[in-house]
Protein backbone atom coordinates (compact mmCIF):
# COMPACT_ATOMS: atom_id res chain seq x y z
CA UNK A 1 0.00 0.00 0.00
CA UNK A 2 1.46 3.60 0.75
CA UNK A 3 4.53 3.01 2.81
CA UNK A 4 4.62 6.76 4.26
CA UNK A 5 1.27 6.49 5.78
CA UNK A 6 2.83 5.42 9.57
CA UNK A 7 0.91 3.19 12.14
CA UNK A 8 -1.26 5.60 14.48
CA UNK A 9 -2.14 2.81 16.65
CA UNK A 10 -0.39 3.22 19.98
CA UNK A 11 -0.30 1.88 23.55
CA UNK A 12 1.99 5.02 24.59
CA UNK A 13 0.04 8.05 23.37
CA UNK A 14 -3.08 8.24 20.88
CA UNK A 15 -2.64 9.65 17.29
CA UNK A 16 -3.57 13.61 17.32
CA UNK A 17 -6.36 14.57 15.18
CA UNK A 18 -3.67 16.01 12.63
CA UNK A 19 -2.17 12.88 12.47
CA UNK A 20 -5.02 11.40 11.25
CA UNK A 21 -6.23 14.23 8.80
CA UNK A 22 -2.55 13.21 7.36
CA UNK A 23 -2.69 10.19 7.13
CA UNK A 24 -6.10 10.52 5.09
CA UNK A 25 -4.82 12.56 2.95
CA UNK A 26 -2.51 10.41 1.46
CA UNK A 27 -4.58 7.45 1.30
CA UNK A 28 -6.74 9.67 -0.80
CA UNK A 29 -3.92 10.86 -2.98
CA UNK A 30 -3.04 7.48 -3.62
CA UNK A 31 -6.59 5.94 -4.41
CA UNK A 32 -7.27 9.17 -6.38
CA UNK A 33 -3.56 9.38 -8.24
CA UNK A 34 -4.24 13.05 -7.80
CA UNK A 35 -1.45 14.83 -5.16
CA UNK A 36 -3.77 18.29 -5.85
CA UNK A 37 -7.15 17.66 -7.80
CA UNK A 38 -8.53 19.85 -10.31
CA UNK A 39 -10.84 22.82 -9.17
CA UNK A 40 -13.97 20.10 -10.98
CA UNK A 41 -12.80 17.53 -8.44
CA UNK A 42 -11.68 19.07 -5.26
CA UNK A 43 -15.05 19.20 -3.41
CA UNK A 44 -15.35 15.51 -3.89
CA UNK A 45 -11.61 15.19 -3.18
CA UNK A 46 -12.11 17.45 0.28
CA UNK A 47 -15.27 14.70 1.15
CA UNK A 48 -12.94 11.69 0.67
CA UNK A 49 -10.59 13.00 2.97
CA UNK A 50 -13.00 13.96 5.29
CA UNK A 51 -14.85 10.57 5.40
CA UNK A 52 -11.28 8.48 5.73
CA UNK A 53 -10.40 10.89 8.60
CA UNK A 54 -13.95 10.14 10.43
CA UNK A 55 -13.46 6.51 9.61
CA UNK A 56 -10.09 6.48 10.74
CA UNK A 57 -10.93 8.30 14.17
CA UNK A 58 -13.73 5.54 14.88
CA UNK A 59 -11.47 3.32 13.90
CA UNK A 60 -8.67 4.05 16.56
CA UNK A 61 -11.05 4.50 19.21
CA UNK A 62 -12.73 1.18 19.27
CA UNK A 63 -9.57 -0.95 18.67
CA UNK A 64 -8.82 -3.00 22.04
CA UNK A 65 -5.07 -2.48 22.40
CA UNK A 66 -3.25 -4.98 24.72
CA UNK A 67 -0.39 -3.97 26.48
CA UNK A 68 2.68 -5.94 25.99
CA UNK A 69 3.17 -8.14 29.39
CA UNK A 70 6.08 -7.70 31.68
CA UNK A 71 8.67 -9.93 31.68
Amino acid sequence: MCRSIKTLRSTESPATPEEIEAAALQFVRKISGYRQPSKANQQVFDAAVDEVTRASERLLVRLVVRTPRSA
